[in-house]
């Protein structure tokens, strides 16, 4: 889940402008708030469902808010009630429709409702197979695990075993610490700076928020805010030096660790991917240490960042791995995957009363598979790369896009205030620095699906600039006017700064220039705001309410050229093509 900073309610409140999906008006009579069969058939609530003379959502919305905890997230963000969805698309009560670039957090690698996720539960839920079944041997079970061994890393596969746990990826985190605890017979982690792992008491302590915890921090490597102000493999050479040093150090205060959790790219702490010399380094330094390493592919597992697994494109072999999201295709799932040698478990010594969640198993069976012989992890490096380079094009045009940075279909736009000086660069004050591709080790002639953007000056260089404030107010602002145009995308990283892009795998060539089609409009029309001096629209009261997708009057002046053909699109929007 994403973990931001908190931000105003934002119920819609007035009167609906849409038709519904059947093509009536919105006009209608006063009705009771729906039954819950009514609720259930169809997704009956739709604009023209009126409750004290407003539509049927916004009642929903306001006893949403006015029964569910004050925990709650993305409702806070996203006012709509989803009703139907396929795809990268899903419809709201309202009858409009949104372009869904959160896939439940990374969740739905092939969309909501794919055809073959929907057959696998069918076939479970006609076979008469019993739904729960604790920890119990069964043929579903069977043919998942067998699919899943047949994508895991052959360093692994050929000698693991796996463990389901509680169905959310905070379990197996939970679960993967405990695991290396017990077979270690040491209590101390080691974890990075910006890390998420979870929400419950062991997995936050291995987060970047923690406190009071008994987790070492390690410096993460990143180009845009590197903490020693170097940033390229210079900065990460150094943060792998300083591993070195607080593991070797007798007067570092850190113990001997049962094991080291990291993320290949870092996802809640603003899309940072981790370079692969450097995670080469750290499998390195902890083989030789005798420490297990835990990589936790919650969320860039399945395809993701454009191999099946992140730890792919560096050719590391955790000891241990952590998945959950996209493995149960949409329904909740999570497992351990472990070295036999570190099998030292007790029975019992971690269990789950819904570990055996048998549709689980079988979407999640199905969508392993159908990402692995539709070659998806492939699609995503191509079209993500292409995606990327397009962003990068479009941050030509808006200084407050400080950096654009992700690899494959898990992408990143950290907002910054370029009107707020340069600072330290250090992480705790909020502070882009220019680009171009000399970057060390930069590829001529082509964008790498992981690269961040580029500077003029190599990250080495003397008197390097260092980045301006992060804007959370103008990252809220932007999302804003994308649900405005409806395209839903979500924040994260430092300050809740970074606009992140985590579509479906399934996204479809038209549907990647659509996406940035609507993304550019939203920084267009923030870019304007700022120019008129009104700063970020952040509304003072809970009154937001989404309009149908439309275009901003004017457009910049010099707009980024797309890769293959110009033109427009038959809607009338600018032509974005890869």
């Amino acid at each position: 889940m994403a973990v931001t900073e908190p931000v105003p309610e934002e119920a819609p409140s007035g009167r609906a402008t849409g038709t519904r999906p059947d093509g009536a008006s919105d006009a209608g009579s006063p009705v009771a708030a729906p039954s819950v069969a009514g609720a259930l058939v169809a997704g009956t609530a739709t604009a023209g469902s009126r409750t004290d003379g407003r539509p049927a959502h916004e009642a929903i919305l306001r006893r949403q808010s006015a029964r569910e905890s004050a925990a709650r997230t993305y409702a806070r963000a996203l006012p709509i009630v989803p009703v139907r969805a396929r795809g990268l698309t899903i419809e709201g009560a309202d009858g409009r429709r949104y372009l869904d670039c959160l896939s439940g957090a990374g969740t739905l690698a092939l969309g909501h409702n794919h055809p073959v996720v929907l057959e696998a539960i069918r076939k479970v839920l006609d076979s008469g197979a019993p739904l729960h079944v604790l920890d119990l041997a069964t043929p579903v079970k069977d043919a998942f695990v067998t699919e899943l061994f047949r994508t895991l890393p052959p360093g692994l596969a050929d000698h693991a075993r796996v463990q389901f746990c509680g169905p959310a990826g905070t379990d197996a985190v939970e679960a993967a610490l405990k695991l290396v605890r017990a077979a270690t017979g040491r209590s101390g982690v080691l974890a990075f700076t910006g890390a998420y792992h979870g929400m419950t008491a062991g997995s936050l302590e291995a987060s970047g928020g923690a406190f009071d915890v008994r987790v070492a921090r390690l410096p993460y490597p990143q180009d845009y805010r590197c903490p020693f102000g170097i940033g390229g493999e210079r900065g990460a050479e150094l943060a792998a030096r300083w591993t070195e040093s607080v593991l070797d150090d007798p007067k570092s205060g850190v113990r001997q660790p049962a094991g080291m959790i990291l993320e290949p790219v870092q996802g809640e702490g603003g899309v940072i991917p981790a370079p692969d010399k450097w995670m080469r380094r750290m499998r390195q330094i902890t083989a030789e240490r005798s420490i297990p390493l835990i990589a936790d592919e919650v969320q860039t597992g399945v395809g993701r960042t454009g191999a099946f697994w992140a730890v792919e494109h560096s050719g590391v072999v955790p000891d241990v791995m952590v998945l959950s999201k996209a493995i149960g295709g949409s329904l909740p799932l999570a497992v351990v995957v472990y070295r036999d040698a570190l099998d030292v478990w007790q029975p019992g010594a971690h269990a789950g009363t819904f570990r055996g969640n048998q549709l689980a198993m079988a979407a999640g069976a199905a969508t392993l598979a159908y990402v692995r012989e539709n070659r998806l992890a492939e699609r995503a490096a191509t079209l993500g790369g292409r995606m990327l380079g397009q962003l990068r094009l479009l941050a030509q045009e808006f200084p407050c896009m400080g950096e654009v940075r992700g690899r494959g279909l898990m992408i990143g736009v950290e907002m910054v205030d370029p009107e707020g000086g340069s600072g330290s660069g250090a992480i705790g004050a909020p502070q882009a620095v220019a680009r171009t591709g000399d970057e060390p080790g930069a590829p001529a002639g082509g964008v790498r699906a992981h690269d961040v953007t580029p500077r003029r000056t190599p990250p080495s260089a003397p008197g390097r600039a260092a980045p301006y404030p992060a804007a959370p107010a103008l990252a809220a602002a932007v999302r804003r006017e994308c649900l405005r145009r409806g395209l839903i995308v979500e924040l994260g990283g430092r300050h809740a700064s970074v606009v992140r892009l985590l579509p479906p795998l399934t996204i479809t060539d038209e549907q990647a220039a659509a996406v940035l089609d609507r993304l550019s409009d939203a920084m267009a029309a923030v870019a304007r705001s700022q120019l008129r001096g009104a700063g970020p629209r952040v509304p003072d009261q809970p009154n937001h309410q989404p309009e149908r997708p439309h275009r901003p009057e004017h457009r910049p002046q010099h707009q980024p050229q797309p890769l293959n053909r110009p033109g427009r699109r038959q809607d009338g929007h600018a032509e974005w093509t890869g």
